[in-house]
Protein backbone atom coordinates (compact mmCIF):
# COMPACT_ATOMS: atom_id res chain seq x y z
CA UNK A 1 0.00 0.00 0.00
CA UNK A 2 1.30 3.19 -0.80
CA UNK A 3 1.62 6.08 1.79
CA UNK A 4 -0.13 9.74 1.37
CA UNK A 5 3.67 11.07 0.98
CA UNK A 6 5.20 8.62 -1.92
CA UNK A 7 2.11 9.19 -3.77
CA UNK A 8 2.21 13.04 -2.93
CA UNK A 9 6.04 12.56 -4.42
CA UNK A 10 4.62 11.15 -7.37
CA UNK A 11 2.13 13.82 -8.48
CA UNK A 12 5.16 16.48 -7.44
CA UNK A 13 7.22 14.66 -9.75
CA UNK A 14 4.90 14.26 -12.39
CA UNK A 15 4.05 17.73 -12.34
CA UNK A 16 5.58 20.15 -15.95
CA UNK A 17 3.47 23.67 -15.97
CA UNK A 18 5.54 24.54 -18.70
CA UNK A 19 7.45 27.05 -16.70
CA UNK A 20 10.60 24.35 -15.81
CA UNK A 21 10.28 22.41 -12.40
CA UNK A 22 13.37 24.40 -10.88
CA UNK A 23 10.14 27.18 -9.97
CA UNK A 24 8.53 24.37 -8.32
CA UNK A 25 9.53 23.19 -4.84
CA UNK A 26 7.60 19.82 -2.64
CA UNK A 27 5.81 21.19 0.31
CA UNK A 28 6.57 18.98 3.75
CA UNK A 29 3.31 17.32 5.67
CA UNK A 30 3.08 20.39 7.79
CA UNK A 31 2.96 22.76 4.95
CA UNK A 32 0.42 20.37 3.01
CA UNK A 33 -1.46 20.62 5.71
CA UNK A 34 -1.88 24.52 5.76
CA UNK A 35 -1.94 24.59 2.19
CA UNK A 36 -4.86 22.60 1.85
CA UNK A 37 -6.76 24.12 4.69
CA UNK A 38 -6.05 27.67 3.09
CA UNK A 39 -7.34 26.24 -0.55
CA UNK A 40 -10.61 25.17 1.15
CA UNK A 41 -10.94 28.45 3.15
CA UNK A 42 -13.91 30.46 1.17
CA UNK A 43 -11.25 33.41 1.09
CA UNK A 44 -7.67 31.56 0.76
CA UNK A 45 -7.11 32.66 4.25
CA UNK A 46 -3.72 31.54 5.50
CA UNK A 47 -2.41 30.65 8.71
CA UNK A 48 -0.48 33.33 9.91
CA UNK A 49 2.04 33.43 12.80
CA UNK A 50 2.87 36.81 13.68
CA UNK A 51 5.66 38.51 16.04
CA UNK A 52 5.07 42.22 17.76
CA UNK A 53 8.28 44.00 18.93
CA UNK A 54 7.85 47.48 20.81
CA UNK A 55 10.51 50.03 20.09
CA UNK A 56 10.66 53.70 21.44
CA UNK A 57 9.33 55.73 18.41
CA UNK A 58 12.02 56.97 15.98
CA UNK A 59 14.57 53.52 16.03
CA UNK A 60 13.14 51.86 12.95
CA UNK A 61 14.57 53.01 9.69
CA UNK A 62 11.55 51.69 7.42
CA UNK A 63 14.42 51.89 4.21
CA UNK A 64 17.21 50.10 6.12
CA UNK A 65 14.86 47.61 7.41
CA UNK A 66 13.03 46.66 4.14
CA UNK A 67 16.91 46.38 2.17
CA UNK A 68 17.21 43.82 5.17
CA UNK A 69 14.14 41.86 5.04
CA UNK A 70 14.95 41.69 0.90
CA UNK A 71 18.22 40.13 1.40
CA UNK A 72 16.47 37.03 3.53
CA UNK A 73 14.04 37.21 0.84
CA UNK A 74 17.02 36.31 -1.33
CA UNK A 75 18.94 33.58 0.59
CA UNK A 76 16.32 31.85 1.53
CA UNK A 77 13.75 30.22 -0.71
CA UNK A 78 10.58 29.78 1.50
CA UNK A 79 10.55 33.04 1.98
CA UNK A 80 9.98 33.88 -1.75
CA UNK A 81 8.07 31.00 -2.57
CA UNK A 82 4.53 31.25 -2.91
CA UNK A 83 2.09 28.00 -1.92
CA UNK A 84 -0.68 27.00 -4.58
CA UNK A 85 -1.93 24.27 -5.61
CA UNK A 86 -1.37 22.90 -9.11
CA UNK A 87 -3.08 20.09 -10.65
CA UNK A 88 -4.41 19.03 -7.24
CA UNK A 89 -0.62 18.86 -5.70
CA UNK A 90 0.00 21.40 -3.29
CA UNK A 91 3.57 23.15 -3.66
CA UNK A 92 5.58 26.19 -3.24
CA UNK A 93 6.30 27.97 -6.36
CA UNK A 94 9.57 30.34 -5.96
CA UNK A 95 9.16 34.27 -6.75
CA UNK A 96 10.95 37.49 -6.53
CA UNK A 97 12.04 38.30 -3.19
CA UNK A 98 9.40 40.87 -2.11
CA UNK A 99 8.71 41.63 1.15
CA UNK A 100 6.40 44.49 1.51
CA UNK A 101 7.64 46.95 4.39
CA UNK A 102 4.58 49.16 5.68
CA UNK A 103 3.78 51.99 7.68
CA UNK A 104 0.33 51.47 9.14
CA UNK A 105 -1.92 54.87 9.67
CA UNK A 106 -4.00 54.62 12.44
CA UNK A 107 -7.44 55.45 11.65
CA UNK A 108 -9.67 57.65 14.16
CA UNK A 109 -10.12 56.14 17.57
CA UNK A 110 -7.70 52.90 16.86
CA UNK A 111 -4.56 52.26 18.79
CA UNK A 112 -1.48 50.17 17.68
CA UNK A 113 -2.70 47.01 18.55
CA UNK A 114 -6.69 47.62 17.14
CA UNK A 115 -4.38 48.88 13.84
CA UNK A 116 -2.38 45.90 13.58
CA UNK A 117 -5.69 43.39 13.86
CA UNK A 118 -7.31 45.21 10.76
CA UNK A 119 -3.86 44.88 8.98
CA UNK A 120 -3.81 40.75 9.65
CA UNK A 121 -7.99 40.59 8.85
CA UNK A 122 -6.79 42.81 5.55
CA UNK A 123 -4.18 40.08 5.11
CA UNK A 124 -4.49 39.63 0.52
CA UNK A 125 -3.69 36.07 0.39
CA UNK A 126 -1.98 36.82 -2.94
CA UNK A 127 1.41 38.43 -2.03
CA UNK A 128 4.86 37.62 -0.09
CA UNK A 129 4.69 34.98 2.47
CA UNK A 130 6.64 37.71 4.93
CA UNK A 131 5.71 41.11 5.41
CA UNK A 132 6.47 43.63 8.31
CA UNK A 133 4.14 46.52 9.70
CA UNK A 134 5.30 49.86 11.70
CA UNK A 135 2.43 51.71 13.27
CA UNK A 136 3.16 54.54 16.41
CA UNK A 137 1.40 53.58 19.81
CA UNK A 138 0.07 55.84 22.28
CA UNK A 139 -1.14 59.57 21.37
CA UNK A 140 -0.18 60.93 18.56
CA UNK A 141 1.53 64.07 19.03
CA UNK A 142 1.46 63.80 22.64
CA UNK A 143 3.79 66.35 24.78
CA UNK A 144 3.66 64.09 27.91
CA UNK A 145 4.94 60.89 27.17
CA UNK A 146 4.16 57.69 29.33
CA UNK A 147 6.69 56.46 31.39
CA UNK A 148 8.91 54.96 28.57
CA UNK A 149 8.38 57.28 26.08
CA UNK A 150 6.77 57.54 22.78
CA UNK A 151 6.34 53.93 21.45
CA UNK A 152 5.80 52.57 17.95
CA UNK A 153 5.09 48.91 17.20
CA UNK A 154 7.04 46.56 14.53
CA UNK A 155 4.89 43.37 13.25
CA UNK A 156 6.96 40.47 11.43
CA UNK A 157 4.42 39.03 10.06
CA UNK A 158 4.67 34.85 8.15
CA UNK A 159 2.43 32.97 6.59
CA UNK A 160 2.86 29.28 8.50
CA UNK A 161 3.57 27.73 5.43
CA UNK A 162 6.93 29.45 5.57
CA UNK A 163 7.89 29.57 9.34
CA UNK A 164 8.25 26.89 12.72
CA UNK A 165 9.46 28.19 15.95
CA UNK A 166 13.16 27.22 14.60
CA UNK A 167 12.52 29.30 11.50
CA UNK A 168 11.07 32.04 14.21
CA UNK A 169 14.79 31.78 15.93
CA UNK A 170 16.84 32.18 13.08
CA UNK A 171 14.28 35.20 11.27
CA UNK A 172 14.69 37.48 14.31
CA UNK A 173 18.67 36.67 14.24
CA UNK A 174 19.07 37.32 10.75
CA UNK A 175 17.17 40.10 10.67
CA UNK A 176 19.01 41.93 13.47
CA UNK A 177 22.69 41.46 11.57
CA UNK A 178 21.47 42.37 8.26
CA UNK A 179 19.83 45.66 10.00
CA UNK A 180 23.38 45.97 11.49
CA UNK A 181 24.75 45.31 8.70
CA UNK A 182 22.95 48.93 6.44
CA UNK A 183 23.92 47.40 2.96
CA UNK A 184 20.73 48.23 0.95
CA UNK A 185 22.13 47.63 -2.29
CA UNK A 186 23.70 44.19 -1.94
CA UNK A 187 22.26 40.56 -2.27
CA UNK A 188 23.50 37.44 -1.22
CA UNK A 189 25.74 35.83 -3.62
CA UNK A 190 24.64 33.64 -6.69
CA UNK A 191 26.86 30.88 -4.95
CA UNK A 192 25.19 31.41 -1.55
CA UNK A 193 21.45 32.13 -2.65
CA UNK A 194 22.09 28.32 -4.75
CA UNK A 195 23.46 26.84 -1.72
CA UNK A 196 20.32 27.62 0.66
CA UNK A 197 18.32 26.86 -2.15
CA UNK A 198 19.70 23.15 -2.39
CA UNK A 199 20.40 22.81 0.93
CA UNK A 200 16.34 23.68 1.50
CA UNK A 201 15.50 21.11 -1.08
CA UNK A 202 17.45 18.39 0.26
CA UNK A 203 15.97 18.78 3.63
CA UNK A 204 12.20 18.64 2.57
CA UNK A 205 13.08 15.38 0.46
CA UNK A 206 14.68 14.29 3.60
CA UNK A 207 11.36 15.28 5.69
CA UNK A 208 9.52 13.59 2.99
CA UNK A 209 11.35 10.28 3.09
CA UNK A 210 11.03 10.27 6.83
CA UNK A 211 6.86 11.17 6.79
CA UNK A 212 6.86 7.99 4.28
CA UNK A 213 8.30 5.40 6.45
CA UNK A 214 6.32 7.23 9.47
CA UNK A 215 2.86 6.34 7.49
CA UNK A 216 3.47 2.59 7.37
CA UNK A 217 0.38 0.51 7.56
CA UNK A 218 1.10 -0.13 11.43
CA UNK A 219 1.62 3.76 12.18
CA UNK A 220 -2.20 3.83 10.22
CA UNK A 221 -3.75 1.32 12.12
CA UNK A 222 -2.34 2.40 15.52
CA UNK A 223 -3.81 6.38 14.79
CA UNK A 224 -7.38 4.67 13.64
CA UNK A 225 -7.38 2.55 16.72
CA UNK A 226 -6.34 5.54 18.63
CA UNK A 227 -8.78 8.19 17.03
CA UNK A 228 -11.52 6.03 16.49
CA UNK A 229 -13.72 7.23 18.93
CA UNK A 230 -13.46 11.24 17.78
CA UNK A 231 -16.58 11.95 16.09
CA UNK A 232 -18.02 15.71 14.78
CA UNK A 233 -16.61 18.83 16.24
CA UNK A 234 -17.79 19.14 19.62
CA UNK A 235 -19.99 22.02 19.96
CA UNK A 236 -19.86 24.40 23.20
CA UNK A 237 -21.82 23.68 26.17
CA UNK A 238 -23.49 27.14 25.79
CA UNK A 239 -24.28 26.79 22.25
CA UNK A 240 -23.72 29.18 19.40
CA UNK A 241 -22.48 32.49 20.78
CA UNK A 242 -21.78 36.01 19.79
CA UNK A 243 -18.92 38.83 20.32
CA UNK A 244 -18.11 40.67 23.41
CA UNK A 245 -19.22 44.48 23.46
CA UNK A 246 -15.63 45.14 22.25
CA UNK A 247 -16.37 43.76 19.32
CA UNK A 248 -13.05 41.51 18.94
CA UNK A 249 -13.61 38.07 17.38
CA UNK A 250 -11.49 36.22 20.42
CA UNK A 251 -10.93 36.42 24.04
CA UNK A 252 -7.37 35.80 25.99
CA UNK A 253 -6.53 34.70 29.56
CA UNK A 254 -3.24 34.79 30.74
CA UNK A 255 -1.52 33.81 34.31
CA UNK A 256 2.05 33.57 35.20
CA UNK A 257 3.18 31.56 37.64
CA UNK A 258 7.29 31.42 38.99
CA UNK A 259 8.81 28.14 37.25
CA UNK A 260 10.09 26.80 40.93
CA UNK A 261 6.48 26.88 41.33
CA UNK A 262 5.79 24.47 38.88
CA UNK A 263 6.95 20.87 37.39
CA UNK A 264 4.20 20.87 34.43
CA UNK A 265 5.32 18.21 31.75
CA UNK A 266 3.41 17.70 28.94
CA UNK A 267 1.34 15.38 29.62
CA UNK A 268 0.40 17.38 32.65
CA UNK A 269 -0.26 19.92 30.31
CA UNK A 270 -2.34 17.59 28.27
CA UNK A 271 -4.21 16.76 31.50
CA UNK A 272 -4.84 20.55 32.08
CA UNK A 273 -5.98 20.71 28.46
CA UNK A 274 -8.82 18.14 28.78
CA UNK A 275 -9.81 20.20 32.28
CA UNK A 276 -10.66 23.39 30.27
CA UNK A 277 -12.15 20.93 27.07
CA UNK A 278 -14.81 19.91 30.08
CA UNK A 279 -15.79 22.84 31.05
CA UNK A 280 -15.96 23.98 27.33
CA UNK A 281 -17.76 21.20 26.12
CA UNK A 282 -19.54 19.48 28.99
CA UNK A 283 -18.69 15.67 29.82
CA UNK A 284 -19.12 12.74 27.13
CA UNK A 285 -17.28 13.94 24.15
CA UNK A 286 -13.76 12.83 22.64
CA UNK A 287 -12.16 16.41 22.05
CA UNK A 288 -9.36 16.20 19.53
CA UNK A 289 -6.23 18.37 20.79
CA UNK A 290 -3.40 19.49 18.49
CA UNK A 291 0.22 19.98 19.58
CA UNK A 292 2.79 21.05 16.87
CA UNK A 293 5.76 18.31 17.34
CA UNK A 294 9.33 17.15 15.38
CA UNK A 295 11.73 19.53 13.96
CA UNK A 296 14.33 19.03 11.05
CA UNK A 297 15.33 15.80 10.36
CA UNK A 298 18.33 14.04 10.58
CA UNK A 299 21.38 15.55 8.55
CA UNK A 300 19.19 18.15 7.32
CA UNK A 301 20.43 21.67 7.36
CA UNK A 302 19.07 24.24 9.69
CA UNK A 303 16.84 25.58 6.85
CA UNK A 304 13.95 28.33 7.02
CA UNK A 305 10.58 26.34 6.54
CA UNK A 306 7.98 24.47 8.46
CA UNK A 307 8.24 20.77 9.47
CA UNK A 308 6.43 20.76 12.53
CA UNK A 309 3.85 18.07 12.36
CA UNK A 310 0.96 18.58 14.16
CA UNK A 311 0.14 15.65 16.50
CA UNK A 312 -3.62 14.95 17.43
CA UNK A 313 -4.29 13.78 21.33
CA UNK A 314 -7.84 12.71 22.01
CA UNK A 315 -8.85 13.65 25.26
CA UNK A 316 -12.34 12.13 26.57
CA UNK A 317 -13.90 14.52 29.04
CA UNK A 318 -16.24 13.27 32.38
CA UNK A 319 -14.72 10.00 32.39
CA UNK A 320 -13.66 10.59 35.88
CA UNK A 321 -10.12 10.85 37.00
CA UNK A 322 -7.67 10.20 34.37
CA UNK A 323 -4.10 9.57 36.66
CA UNK A 324 -0.57 11.59 35.31
CA UNK A 325 0.97 7.97 34.68
CA UNK A 326 -2.01 7.18 32.19
CA UNK A 327 -1.51 10.39 30.08
CA UNK A 328 1.99 9.83 29.90
CA UNK A 329 1.51 6.52 28.50
CA UNK A 330 -0.62 7.41 26.02
CA UNK A 331 1.54 10.40 24.93
CA UNK A 332 4.58 8.34 24.86
CA UNK A 333 3.03 5.79 22.89
CA UNK A 334 1.60 8.42 20.80
CA UNK A 335 5.35 10.26 20.19
CA UNK A 336 6.41 6.52 18.99
CA UNK A 337 4.21 7.99 15.81
CA UNK A 338 4.36 11.41 15.95
CA UNK A 339 5.92 11.56 12.65
CA UNK A 340 2.79 10.19 10.50
CA UNK A 341 1.47 13.72 8.07
CA UNK A 342 -1.53 14.86 9.61
CA UNK A 343 -3.13 14.07 6.56
CA UNK A 344 -2.37 10.69 7.00
CA UNK A 345 -3.87 10.54 10.11
CA UNK A 346 -7.20 12.24 9.11
CA UNK A 347 -7.27 9.37 6.89
CA UNK A 348 -6.27 6.24 9.36
CA UNK A 349 -9.23 7.56 11.59
CA UNK A 350 -11.33 7.71 8.91
CA UNK A 351 -11.11 4.50 7.66
CA UNK A 352 -11.45 2.98 11.16
CA UNK A 353 -15.05 4.74 11.16
CA UNK A 354 -14.69 8.09 12.54
CA UNK A 355 -16.73 10.71 11.55
CA UNK A 356 -13.92 13.04 12.40
CA UNK A 357 -12.98 15.28 9.36
CA UNK A 358 -9.67 16.93 11.11
CA UNK A 359 -10.83 19.67 12.66
CA UNK A 360 -9.07 20.33 15.85
CA UNK A 361 -11.33 21.42 19.06
CA UNK A 362 -8.20 23.12 20.56
CA UNK A 363 -4.33 23.31 20.25
CA UNK A 364 -1.28 23.28 22.51
CA UNK A 365 1.69 24.99 21.78
CA UNK A 366 4.61 24.86 24.18
CA UNK A 367 7.78 27.82 23.60
CA UNK A 368 11.10 28.03 25.06
CA UNK A 369 11.44 32.22 25.19
CA UNK A 370 15.06 31.50 26.69
CA UNK A 371 15.95 30.52 23.14
CA UNK A 372 14.46 33.46 20.97
CA UNK A 373 17.36 36.13 20.16
CA UNK A 374 15.96 39.87 21.01
CA UNK A 375 15.31 41.68 17.44
CA UNK A 376 18.16 44.25 17.78
CA UNK A 377 17.47 47.13 15.53
CA UNK A 378 19.26 49.99 15.35
CA UNK A 379 21.14 49.54 18.84
CA UNK A 380 17.82 48.83 20.41
CA UNK A 381 16.32 45.42 21.32
CA UNK A 382 12.61 45.38 20.33
CA UNK A 383 10.22 44.84 23.73
CA UNK A 384 8.20 41.64 22.37
CA UNK A 385 4.56 42.09 23.22
CA UNK A 386 0.88 40.14 22.82
CA UNK A 387 -2.01 41.86 20.70
CA UNK A 388 -4.90 40.31 21.58
CA UNK A 389 -8.42 39.92 20.08
CA UNK A 390 -7.35 38.52 17.17
CA UNK A 391 -9.14 35.88 15.34
CA UNK A 392 -8.46 32.11 15.85
CA UNK A 393 -8.48 29.46 13.22
CA UNK A 394 -10.13 27.44 16.21
CA UNK A 395 -12.66 26.90 19.10
CA UNK A 396 -9.79 27.37 21.66
CA UNK A 397 -5.98 27.41 21.88
CA UNK A 398 -3.10 27.04 24.87
CA UNK A 399 0.03 28.25 24.68
CA UNK A 400 2.45 28.02 27.40
CA UNK A 401 6.00 29.76 27.22
CA UNK A 402 8.55 28.42 29.42
CA UNK A 403 11.18 31.51 30.66
CA UNK A 404 11.94 32.58 34.57
CA UNK A 405 8.38 32.15 34.97
CA UNK A 406 6.04 29.72 33.19
CA UNK A 407 3.31 32.01 31.32
CA UNK A 408 -0.01 30.24 30.56
CA UNK A 409 -2.28 31.93 28.25
CA UNK A 410 -5.02 30.90 26.39
CA UNK A 411 -7.17 32.29 23.53
CA UNK A 412 -10.54 31.38 22.50
CA UNK A 413 -13.24 32.50 19.30
CA UNK A 414 -15.98 34.19 20.60
CA UNK A 415 -18.47 32.73 17.90
CA UNK A 416 -17.99 29.35 19.61
CA UNK A 417 -17.48 29.69 23.54
CA UNK A 418 -18.79 32.88 25.84
CA UNK A 419 -16.22 34.49 27.75
CA UNK A 420 -17.94 33.37 31.05
CA UNK A 421 -17.25 30.03 30.20
CA UNK A 422 -13.73 30.60 28.82
CA UNK A 423 -13.10 31.87 31.71
CA UNK A 424 -14.30 29.14 33.77
CA UNK A 425 -12.59 26.57 31.41
CA UNK A 426 -9.18 28.78 31.78
CA UNK A 427 -9.30 28.19 35.54
CA UNK A 428 -10.16 24.83 35.52
CA UNK A 429 -6.29 24.88 33.33
CA UNK A 430 -4.62 26.58 35.91
CA UNK A 431 -6.30 24.71 38.40
CA UNK A 432 -5.38 21.55 37.48
CA UNK A 433 -1.69 22.49 37.48
CA UNK A 434 -1.57 23.73 40.51
CA UNK A 435 -1.77 27.31 40.03
CA UNK A 436 -3.90 30.23 42.03
CA UNK A 437 -6.88 31.56 40.70
CA UNK A 438 -6.23 32.87 37.37
CA UNK A 439 -6.24 36.54 36.24
CA UNK A 440 -8.05 37.56 33.32
CA UNK A 441 -7.39 39.95 30.85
Amino acid sequence: MHSITSQYLARFRRLDDGDGAPALLPVTGAQRRFVLVRAMDPAGRPDLVPMFFSFPRGTVDLARLAAAARRLAALHPVLRARPEVLRGTPVLRLGPPEVPVTRVSRAPGEDAAAALRRVLRDWAPQGAPLRLFLTADGAEGADGPDAEGPREVLAVVLEHTACDGQSLNRIVEELGAAYAEDRAADRPSTADAAAELDAYREAVLLQLAAEDRAGSPAAMAYWGDRLRAVGERARSANGPQSLARDGLPSGSAERRIPASETGASFPQLLDACRAAAEVLYGKGHVVPLGYPWGGRPSGAAPVLGCFLNTVVFPTATGTGPVTPEETAGAWWDDLDHAGTPFDAVVHAARAAGSGWRGGLDGLLTVDDARRRPPLRLGGVDGREIHIDGRAVRGPFAVSVTQGPELQLRMVWDRAVHSDETAEHAFAALTGALGAPAAAVG
